[in-house]
């Protein structure tokens, strides 16, 4: 139970962070295994490729595929509607710090 309800908690943090990113540069999905994997994140392609098509499908994030090494990578950029997500997020986010810090 306990692993349940920190897994849904992550998951939103994990999707602030794929936002943030997404906001800097387009990226792709084994590249972003790697950065969450620096913030002590494991995450598993079968967890992260649901999670960027459900925000792909929301309307926050747009997808390009690209020829590189002859194979096709889709890569992930912020659209307009994900960034007023994401700034939302951020403030509610450091609000929500503020008050837990202690």
């Amino acid at each position: 139970m306990q692993n349940q309800i920190l897994r849904r908690l992550f998951l939103g943090f994990v999707q602030i962070h794929i936002l943030h990113h997404a906001k800097k540069e387009p990226f792709f999905g084994s590249w972003m295994i790697e950065e969450l994997q620096e913030h002590g994140y494991n995450m598993s392609p079968g967890t992260l490729y649901p999670l960027l098509h459900g925000l792909e499908s929301a309307g926050l994030l747009e997808r390009e595929d690209r020829l590189v090494e002859k194979k096709i990578r889709k890569y992930y950029k912020i659209t307009k509607t994900g960034e007023m997500v994401l700034e939302e997020a951020r403030s509610k986010a450091f609000e929500l710090f503020k008050e837990i810090k202690d």
